[in-house]
């Protein structure tokens, strides 16, 4: 039996539902990585290196899921996705091995994006109709980053049960029994978030019969540069994204902090995340995607910058813990509405899930190489020169998605004013 559905419902279903689909694969190691890599008996190079296989799967289902989006019901895809990503956390919760860990998250490759990614962006598409895409997009990322927040807050709670009280002095089997309980957590919520989607969501006919030939409507994105352009603004600002995962690991080497307080910095910033993106949506729809994404990646190179220079000393670690929060909603707001571009670059609607898969193809590429890089830096270089190379790497990043966005403004400008002399002339 379903409930009668809103416009609301909806919205929340797809919040909920797009964060808990990868709070297994990324929440665990982002929250609580000096724990998880202890539990596990791995180093920074090891656990990037198995985030390796899910990269490349993810990548080689973006583009084909685009397409069965644009032909499947998303309520069906989306509950089957979320169903398929719970019973890997059933088997991570017996603590696999690395080989087992490799097979694990090459499995949650397939099933968070596979059949998920493009039937969530659709839906919210559809959600915000012509006008407000801004508003959807920063309801969505911000609404996700809540939940992330609310979820990694109990988290938290309960991985500081599971110490005793001297945090100075964890032993091995606390960290085991810590992370079980974390993994259940997340699990459980996966599950529940499936059967949120499959109550919630209405269900949709095929529209295949509608479109004139699927062929010439990938050629049409393929040749589209715009969509070319998106694809490098999100796999820049998908790549600091990945860089937040490094932050708990950072406050514990250099900001005096335990595992459990690094774990709740992190998780408390995460309340950040319906700010940056909910406010950058609205701002698009008041000026533009592009120029709120271009302001974005400016503030991340000068942060990026500074800690790159500034050496941690027991009186600088307010600064930078200041630099470290101020990324963290420069980057929200970049993932909050860097698919609001697709509206303003005029991709039509039956075309969304395949001009994403195409988008997500090359922009989701970090997955596949960012925690093998990151790893490599910290622990070929030791210490503080790791975090260096570290933070001119994501330097790197920013400044290219800047030049990129700056490029797609000005070729869209150029158009628009094409558009109106021929308007003018008729």
């Amino acid at each position: 039996m379903r409930l009668k559905t809103s416009k609301w419902l909806i919205i929340f279903s797809l919040i909920f539902a797009g964060e808990m689909i990868f709070s297994l694969p990324f929440h665990i190691a982002r929250f609580f990585r000096p724990t998880l890599l202890e539990a596990f008996n791995l180093t920074n190079t090891e656990l990037g290196d198995i985030v390796f296989p899910y990269g490349i799967l993810a990548m080689l289902s973006y583009f084909p899921g685009g397409i069965i989006a644009d032909k499947i019901s998303g309520r069906k895809l989306m509950t089957l996705s979320l169903f398929a990503t719970a019973l890997g956390g059933i088997y991570m919760s017996f603590i696999p091995n690395i080989n087992g860990l490799y097979f694990l998250f090459a499995w949650w490759g397939l099933t968070t994006i596979f059949m998920f990614w493009a039937p969530m962006i659709k839906t919210t598409r559809k959600w915000g109709g012509s006008l407000a895409q801004g508003k959807a997009f920063g309801l969505l990322d911000g609404g996700r980053g809540l939940a992330a927040a609310l979820v990694s807050t109990l988290a938290v709670y309960i991985l500081s049960m599971s110490f005793s009280k001297d945090l100075t002095s964890i032993s091995d089997e606390e960290r085991i029994t810590a992370i079980k309980s974390v993994i259940w957590l997340y699990t459980i919520l996966t599950f529940l978030a499936g059967l949120l989607i499959w109550v919630i969501i209405p269900d949709e006919k095929s529209i295949v019969a509608k479109t004139k030939n699927n062929y010439t409507n990938l050629l049409s994105v393929l040749r589209n540069g715009n969509v070319w352009l998106q694809a490098i603004v999100v796999v820049c600002a998908y790549s600091a994204y990945k860089g937040l995962d490094y932050y708990s690991l950072y406050a514990v080497d250099f900001m005096n902090m335990n595992e459990v307080e690094a774990s709740r910095f992190v998780s408390y910033a995460a309340y950040l995340r319906p700010l940056g993106a909910i406010a950058a949506g609205f701002l698009v729809d008041r000026y533009s995607g592009k120029k709120i994404i271009s302001l974005s990646f400016a503030i991340l190179i000068v942060v990026y910058f500074l800690l790159t220079i500034i050496t941690p000393k027991q009186n600088n670690i307010i600064m930078l813990m200041a630099n470290l929060i101020v990324s963290f909603i420069a980057v929200y707001a970049l993932r909050g509405v860097y698919f609001a571009l697709i509206e303003e670059t005029n991709i039509p609607l039956i075309n969304t899930g395949t001009a994403v898969g195409v988008i997500s193809v090359l922009g989701y590429t970090p997955d596949v190489f960012f925690n093998s890089l990151a790893g490599r830096l910290l622990d070929s270089s030791p210490g503080l020169p790791g975090y260096q190379h570290f933070y001119i790497v994501l330097i790197v990043f920013s400044i290219i998605g800047l030049f990129a966005t700056l490029l797609l403004r000005t070729k869209n400008n150029k158009v628009k004013s094409i558009k109106n002399d021929i308007h003018e002339i008729i």
